[in-house]
């Protein structure tokens, strides 16, 4: 599987004291590498449980999102040397057994992001919204807001950037930064959970959905065109 010391996890966490020492815990048992956790102004006990657990943490002095709170781990696993990130979300979705089948592309040189895909999981109201924005981006991928996701050291430089910290969510804005850089991204089968406690950032409401979708769409508008028959460039 490679060189798990140069590999480091990454957990955004807001309010996850329910879950976030289960996952840091399976996380360390089975794959032995440091966990980093990026704590969101949490106001409950997540930071004390993930650092009993065996997390170091990274409190955030403001409440930078879930994308906010993984751009602040990939610039910091950029200046700790690491060559490859994982991110999973702190909630109990992703199951760390599956970290394997993401670094395998990446240290085959397959790829250099793997997308943890599981579209099963889908609502109707998210599969019409990932169809609404593969039309209007022509990306070729089924689960495109997976958070369940491993960088290799150049997808990780180009997220680190000021222009992604632009961005208010971590899928199709920063799925678009990777393909204008001309990096590879593949999708990797992953089995998924509900969430054990609390409810989805973006499609916990009507309105939320509503905020998201338009924000995005204007991203997707001001990055690629309507209906783009071909993907940017390669840099």
């Amino acid at each position: 599987m490679g060189n798990l010391n140069s590999t480091v996890i990454l957990i955004p966490a807001h309010n996850e004291e329910a879950t976030v020492g289960d996952i840091v815990a399976q996380v360390r048992r089975l794959w032995r590498c440091p966990v980093v956790v990026i704590d969101d102004c949490s106001t409950d006990a997540t930071v004390p449980i993930a650092r009993r657990a065996g997390a170091t943490v990274l409190p955030l002095t403001i409440q930078l999102g879930a994308w906010g709170a993984i751009q602040t781990g990939l610039r910091h696993a950029l200046r700790q040397g690491y060559r490859t990130a994982v991110t999973l979300d702190a909630d109990g979705q992703h199951d760390p057994q599956d970290i394997g089948a993401l670094l395998r592309p990446l240290t085959t040189d397959a790829a250099d992001v793997a997308i943890g895909a599981f579209p099963e999981r889908a609502s109707r109201a998210r599969r019409l919204a990932w169809s609404y924005f593969r039309g209007l981006t022509g990306l070729e991928l089924e689960d495109i807001t997976s958070g369940f996701r491993a960088y290799n050291r150049a997808a990780m430089h180009a997220l680190a950037s000021r222009e992604a910290s632009l961005l208010d969510y971590q899928d199709v804005g920063v799925l678009l930064i990777l393909r204008g850089k001309g990096l590879r991204i593949v999708e990797a089968p992953v089995a998924m959970q509900p969430r054990a406690a609390g409810a989805s950032r973006i499609f916990r409401s009507w309105w939320v959905v509503g905020k998201y979708m338009l924000q995005t769409s204007v991203l997707c508008i001001a990055r690629v065109g309507f209906n783009p028959s071909q993907p940017p460039a390669a840099d």
